[in-house]
């Protein structure tokens, strides 16, 4: 894949992509959890499997420093109104292993 400088409107189609937070109580105690909700017409869905296959495909070694400099992780930021539905939440999507040390970042808890 070749690099893209500039970044921005990689969605077409409808996507959707929100958090909804949910609180039960049962015997006096109270649970609480979030859930990311990402829905899309089917071209936006196809449109947003691209980009992740995109990102996961590309090279970063093979970038130029002065664009992904050693350290880095390739990223696309998807805005409301822009690249997602106003509705939505601001999203970052990409790599976890940065560029030349392959490291994840320190708060990163593996499954």
């Amino acid at each position: 894949m070749d690099y893209k400088q500039t970044k921005g409107n990689e969605i077409k189609g409808d996507l959707e992509i929100s958090v909804f937070y949910n609180e039960e109580k049962y015997e006096g105690k109270t649970e609480k959890w979030s859930e990311v909700l990402i829905h899309g017409s089917p071209e936006g869905l196809k449109s947003l499997a691209k980009l992740l296959i995109e990102i996961a495909e590309l090279d970063q070694e093979k970038v130029a420093d002065k664009y992904l400099p050693v350290g880095a992780k390739e990223h696309y930021h998807l805005r409301p109104g822009f690249e997602l539905s106003r509705s939505s939440v601001e999203v970052i999507v990409g790599r976890l292993d940065a560029k030349g040390t392959g490291a994840f970042h320190e708060g990163y808890i593996g499954k």
